[in-house]
């Protein structure tokens, strides 16, 4: 800033506002305009060209217009920036880990197996439990799982979805055995990219409800039967066990490191002599 822009005890110097810099871009606007329309609106911009650059030539030469702005009342100024003791570790060039993804470690798939059979067998007793303290019956749940796969189930009444049927039995423990699993295997991949200290909170508890509320609008779809006869109470309650069960028996396991941290020739299977560098 030269002397022109110095500040002042009341204030600061700055350019006086004028139109003219907006009436010569509105020229040359016109202008490129006119290559795609007609010449009159060419010829409008170069006008409008020539007196905004004329107006803007009288507002700099042969002294620049200025004008004092006061300064903002010292109660309305903007606070002093705080600067955080806090520092951001770096990842240096060539140290292991450098442009790795986290997370740098997950659990086994074997964890997440074993995680999510645990699940699935604490949610299959809840949803039980409730077949028999309000239908009297443990097979009512397994029925209305099975529907989804199962057209008799499907329009079976509330007697007939109290019964036995073995058909049903196989694909409701079929379709809940795999989904635990594969949710279970989920779970060895996203529990380590939660807070540390919430793992339990996160895993057990909100992402069974987001899972819930995205499972909710395809249920007339998926299975209709379950959607009629659903008590959402008990179904989250049931969610919420399979993600504390599951997810702590994931959790509990052991971790092991992702491949992307190996070097080339350990993903290859290379087995080299040792460098010094390496010693």
């Amino acid at each position: 800033m030269d002397t022109e822009h110095a500040d002042h005890a009341e204030g600061v110097e700055l350019p006086t506002p004028t139109p003219w810099p907006m009436l010569s871009a509105l020229g040359i606007m016109l202008i490129a305009g006119g290559f795609v329309t007609s010449f009159v609106v060419a010829l409008v911009g170069i006008l409008l060209g020539l007196i905004g650059g004329i107006g803007w030539f009288r507002e700099l030469f042969p002294v620049p217009n200025h004008e004092l702005v006061p300064y903002t009342e010292p109660a309305k100024r903007a606070a002093p920036i705080k600067v955080s003791p806090r520092r951001i570790s770096h990842l240096a060039l060539g140290a292991g880990g450098h442009r790795a993804y986290y997370p740098l470690r997950v659990h086994r798939y074997s964890s997440g197996i074993t995680g999510g059979l645990a699940g699935g067998a604490a949610m299959a007793v809840l949803a039980m439990l409730y077949g028999l303290i309000f239908q009297h019956s443990i097979w009512y749940p397994i029925n209305l799982l099975a529907a989804a796969g199962l057209p008799t189930m499907e329009s079976a009444n509330v007697a007939m979805l109290n019964e036995f049927h073995l058909s049903a039995f196989i694909i409701a423990v079929l379709s809940h055995g795999v989904l635990s699993i594969l949710v279970g295997m989920l779970y060895t991949v996203l529990l380590p990219m939660l807070p540390a200290r919430y793992e339990w909170f996160w895993g057990g508890i909100i992402i069974p409800l987001i899972w819930t509320a995205m499972l909710f609008p395809m249920f007339d779809i998926v299975n209709p039967a379950l959607a009629a006869h659903v008590n959402w109470f008990w179904f989250i309650v049931c969610q919420i066990s399979f993600g504390l069960v599951g997810g702590y028996v994931v959790f509990k396991s052991q971790k092991v490191e992702t491949m992307q941290t190996w070097s080339l020739a350990a993903r290859m299977g290379v087995h080299a002599m040792e460098t010094e560098e390496d010693r």
